[in-house]
């Protein structure tokens, strides 16, 4: 009989990557986590980790166990769903998670919607980055999570995760409402090749979407300023710095003489939900996604 303690272990491993960061994880010390493999190896009789340079990599053998780990977590899921379905009513307590703007468009008035109309619902909202959504997924530590795509995230194939489309968010172009482009309904990135430009932080999902879109247009960029915020992008294009793209999502000050601009070609991130494979079907859950459906039918326009 498998020690599924064990085998989470195991998951951990390859979903943080190293033993050392899983074995942070999971409260546990990087010797303790070695312990578990080298334990749950000796049960199977396989190999599960094998060297890597200075640290080690799942054999061929451990990733065909994954994959079986995968299905006993979604089934585990389906187990409590089933065992909850007289209940029928969103109740409980619920952790949502998502990253800055999708907490103050979407998830804040969400929250206010389920309080509402469920009270026996207790939920939880925390404002995380990308990454760290999955993993609190991964941990058990969150229920639902509202996510910008990228490259990094995990493949929509993963069988750990069960993630859908929620909207598409487009970039328009913010500049100083005395600029030549601020009188125009829309235009093309290329009218604003030469401009000095103020762009996300590198390493930051929207620094890809921006360097995309002016790529697209046929031009990079001269980024002169960076900012993490969307707010302070906006100010700095107040001031006369530069111009920028902004999702229109993220809220610009009514009080800043900045001009939103349509761009051509409707350049824009993706947004999803995320649950754990079969969280979707949890009463509380549910409920969740059809409020912010429906937030997201009318955010954009």
């Amino acid at each position: 009989m498998i020690d599924l303690r064990r085998l989470h272990v195991l998951r951990a491993v390859s979903h943080y990557g190293t033993v050392t960061a899983a074995a942070h994880a999971l409260h546990f010390t990087p010797s303790a986590a070695s312990q578990q493999i080298r334990q749950l190896a000796r049960e199977l009789g396989v190999d599960l980790l094998e060297p890597q340079g200075r640290g080690v990599r799942l054999t061929p053998a451990a990733e065909s166990l994954l994959g079986h780990a995968d299905a006993i977590q979604a089934r585990w899921e389906e187990a409590e769903l089933d065992l909850r379905a007289g209940e029928g009513v969103p109740a409980g307590p619920l952790r949502v998670t998502g990253f800055s703007t999708a907490v103050s468009v979407l998830l804040a008035p969400m929250a206010a919607r389920l309080r509402e109309r469920h009270p026996r619902l207790s939920l939880r909202i925390r404002e995380t980055g990308v990454a760290e959504n999955f993993d609190l997924l991964f941990e058990g530590e969150s229920d639902l999570a509202v996510v910008e795509a990228t490259p990094r995230n995990p493949p929509a194939a993963d069988a750990r995760f069960d993630q859908r489309p929620l909207l598409d968010d487009p970039f328009d172009l913010v500049v100083p409402e005395d600029h030549p482009l601020a009188g125009r309904d829309g235009a093309d990135l290329a009218d604003a090749a030469h401009e000095p430009w103020i762009a996300p932080v590198p390493e930051t999902p929207c620094r890809t979407h921006v360097m995309s879109a002016c790529g697209a247009a046929g031009f990079t960029p001269d980024v002169v300023h960076h900012a993490l915020d969307w707010n302070v992008t906006a100010h700095l294009v107040a001031h006369g710095l530069g111009v920028a793209l902004i999702p229109r999502l993220a809220r610009v000050p009514p009080e800043l003489p900045v001009v939103r601009v349509s761009c051509a070609g409707r350049p824009h991130r993706k947004l999803l939900t995320c649950t754990r494979r079969g969280g979707h079907r949890r009463p509380a859950v549910a409920a969740a996604l059809e409020e912010l459906r429906s937030l997201a039918a009318t955010a954009v326009s």
